[in-house]
């Protein structure tokens, strides 16, 4: 059996970089993906005609250079790709309270956008589009050593 993610979504934030005391990097977002809202198998609408959409919100964890990387050229808003796997957590917090987490370890990002920064160095790489596109000539592909490659 494998535990694999695949989610596609919008970052919600600007990464957060952390080092731990042992020296690894550890690159922190989040993860917002969309779905249409149904009911009795179809799918709802509001009083415009727009379909009703159920966001839910994902931690993405990322390691070293795949985090640099992330770090370096994501930011809140860009859409995403990410390829990884699902890892719970258990703690106890200080009132001796038993709580669990859940987060994403990403493995591979592909950028299916630029940042808005970017936006003035070569507008029309932009996209704009409401729904994600899976393969892009534009897109930035992200491996586990954290080297940059053009998808598609």
């Amino acid at each position: 059996m494998q535990n694999i993610v695949i989610l596609a979504g919008n970052i919600g934030q600007n990464p957060e970089v952390r080092t731990t005391q042992g020296g690894t990097k550890i690159t922190n977002f989040t993860l917002a993906t969309s779905r249409p809202r149904l009911s009795e198998g179809r799918v709802m609408r509001d009083e415009n005609g727009y379909r009703v959409m159920d966001t839910e919100w994902h931690r993405i964890t990322c390691f070293n250079g795949l985090g640099k990387t992330v770090a370096e050229h994501c930011e809140k808003g860009m859409k995403v790709l990410v390829h990884g796997r699902i890892h719970y957590t258990k703690w106890t917090d200080a009132t001796g309270t038993d709580r669990y987490g859940c987060e994403i370890i990403a493995e591979k990002v592909d950028f299916l956008s630029r940042p808005k920064s970017a936006e003035s160095e070569n507008p029309e790489l932009v996209d704009r589009d409401d729904e994600i596109p899976f393969c892009k000539e534009r897109g930035l592909s992200l491996g586990p050593g954290g080297e940059t490659r053009w998808v598609c």
